[in-house]
C-alpha cells in the first residue's frame, strides 16, 4: 500500500500496534505532544480512548491495519493536496470574550503548553531534532486565546513560578509576540510566525547548562559568556530541524541586540536590526522582568513598563514598543494602582479605547491602611469623578498575592500550570 494512504478510524477501532498517523480534533482534545507514533503502550490507548479525540488516520504501511468491519466506507485520506481555490477563505475571528470567561481556558492551554515546550525542549536537549510542525500547531491555539482576549494568557504566563521560568517564558512570549504582530496590523501568516518565533527563540537555553540556568545567585563571567551563545546554539537547532523560516531564524539569534550596538551576539545597531528582532527583544524583556526568577523576584507590570520606556531609544525601539503599549495597556492587568479617592486598586482589564481608563479591583484604603470591600471600577464610566493617580508597589505594601483578586486563582498553592 503506498505510504501516502491512510485509514480514518473511529477511536474505538483502535488497537496495539497500530500506527497513528493524525489524531483528527485539536490538540487540547487529547494528552498527547506528538501526533505520529506506533501505538504500543497500552496506557496510551487508554488515554486515546479516553481523550475528546473520536476518530484518527491510521497509517497502514507502517503497523497493523484496522478490522475491515471496522472502517466506515469512505474515500482513503492521502497527502495530495486539492486544487487551490480561486480565493483564500478567511478564517473567521474567534469571539471575544470577557477576561474572566478566557482565564478559564488559558489556564488550561498554559498548562498543556508547558508539557508541550518541555518536550521539545528536552528534545533539544539530548540532541535530537526538534519537530516545529508540533509548534505550529501550539501557536495557533495561542492565538485563537489571544483573539478571544488579549490580557487572558499573557497576564496568567507571567505568574510562572522561577523553577518552570524557561518554559513558560516562550509561552508568554509566543503570545506577546502574536499580541505585538497584531498590533502592527500584521497578515495572518506573519502573525504565525511571530509566534513561532517568540515560541523558539530562547531554545537555544537547552545547550547550556542547567547549574548555570538555575543558578540564584549572580554568574561568573564565563558562565554569562556560556549564557551569551545560547541565539546561536538555538539557530543550529532550529536549522538542524529544516522546518523554519528565516524569520523565526532571525528572531532566535538577535533578540538580545540593542539599538546602540551593545547587545549580542554581533553587536548590531540601528537599521541593521530587523523589526521582527526589535520585537523579539521588547517582548523578551517585559516577559524576563515581570518573572519570578531564581535570582530576584519579578517587578509590577506597570513599573516594568515604565522602565522599559526609559530604555527606548538606546536598547528598545520605541515605535514598536509604543505599539506594544497599546497591547497591554499603561496599567497592564494585575498592577497595583492609587485612584483619586486614596483607594488601592489593581487592574482587572483594559479599556479598548483609552489606556488610562482600565477597569479594577479596590481592595484597600491608603488612607486607613485597612482592607476595604471589594468592589470592581470601570474607569471609563467614572470620567471626572474617579481617576488613576500613579502605580504602586505591592512589595511595599506587602501584597503578597494580587493574583488572587484579577484571576481567581492563588499562586502560592503550587504551580498554576500543572494541569
Amino acid at each position: 500500500m503506498p505510504d501516502s494512504i491512510y485509514l480514518r478510524v473511529p477511536v474505538e477501532a483502535v488497537t496495539l500496534g497500530m500506527y497513528v498517523h493524525e489524531l483528527c480534533g485539536s490538540w487540547m482534545d487529547h494528552p498527547f505532544w506528538r501526533k505520529r507514533f506506533l501505538l504500543e503502550d497500552p496506557d496510551d490507548l487508554r488515554r486515546l480512548r479516553e481523550s475528546g479525540i473520536r476518530e484518527v488516520l491510521i497509517d497502514p504501511s507502517r503497523g497493523l491495519s484496522p478490522r475491515p468491519a471496522l472502517v466506515p466506507e469512505a474515500e482513503p485520506e492521502t497527502d495530495v493536496a486539492p486544487e487551490p481555490a480561486a480565493e483564500p477563505v478567511a478564517q473567521p475571528i474567534p469571539a471575544r470574550r470577557s477576561l474572566e470567561h478566557e482565564l478559564r481556558t488559558a489556564r488550561r492551554l498554559c498548562a498543556r503548553s508547558k508539557q508541550a515546550v518541555m518536550a521539545m525542549f528536552s528534545d533539544a536537549r539530548m540532541g535530537k531534532v526538534v519537530d516545529a510542525e508540533q509548534a505550529v500547531e501550539l501557536v495557533a491555539e495561542i492565538t485563537e486565546s489571544v483573539l478571544r482576549h488579549p490580557n487572558a494568557l499573557i497576564s496568567l504566563a507571567r505568574l510562572k513560578h522561577a523553577d518552570e521560568y524557561t518554559y513558560m517564558h516562550s509561552v508568554a512570549v509566543c503570545a506577546l509576540m502574536i499580541a505585538l504582530a497584531r498590533q502592527l496590523d500584521m497578515d495572518d501568516s506573519l502573525v504565525r510566525e511571530a509566534g513561532l518565533a517568540g515560541l523558539l527563540h530562547d531554545i537555544g537555553k537547552m545547550q547550556v547548562p542547567l547549574a548555570v540556568l538555575n543558578k540564584p545567585g549572580r554568574l561568573e563571567e564565563h558562565e554569562f559568556a556560556s549564557v551569551r551563545e545560547h541565539p546561536r546554539r538555538g539557530v543550529d537547532i532550529l536549522i538542524q530541524g529544516r522546518q523554519v523560516g528565516a524569520l523565526v531564524l532571525d528572531v532566535c539569534l538577535h533578540h538580545h541586540e540593542k539599538l546602540d550596538g551593545s547587545g549580542y551576539p554581533h553587536r548590531l545597531a540601528g537599521e541593521q536590526i530587523s523589526l521582527f528582532a526589535r520585537m523579539g527583544a521588547i517582548c523578551d524583556i517585559y516577559d524576563a522582568i515581570t518573572s519570578d526568577r531564581p535570582y530576584k523576584a519579578g517587578w509590577d507590570p506597570a513599573e516594568s513598563i515604565r522602565r522599559m520606556n526609559q530604555w527606548c531609544g538606546s536598547h528598545l525601539d520605541e515605535q514598536v514598543f509604543r505599539a506594544f503599549v497599546k497591547c497591554l495597556g499603561i496599567y497592564p492587568v494585575g498592577s497595583l494602582v492609587r485612584l483619586e479617592s486614596e483607594r488601592l486598586a489593581v487592574v482587572m482589564d483594559q479599556h479598548v479605547e483609552s489606556l488610562l481608563t482600565p477597569t479594577v479591583k479596590v481592595f484597600y484604603s491608603a488612607r486607613t491602611r485597612a482592607a476595604i470591600p471589594q468592589e470592581v471600577l470601570d474607569l471609563a464610566q467614572l470620567k471626572g469623578r474617579e481617576r488613576i493617580v500613579g502605580r504602586e508597589s505591592p512589595a511595599q505594601w506587602g501584597f503578597g498575592n494580587l493574583e488572587s483578586l484579577w484571576s481567581g486563582l492563588d499562586r502560592r498553592r503550587g504551580s498554576l500550570f500543572d494541569g
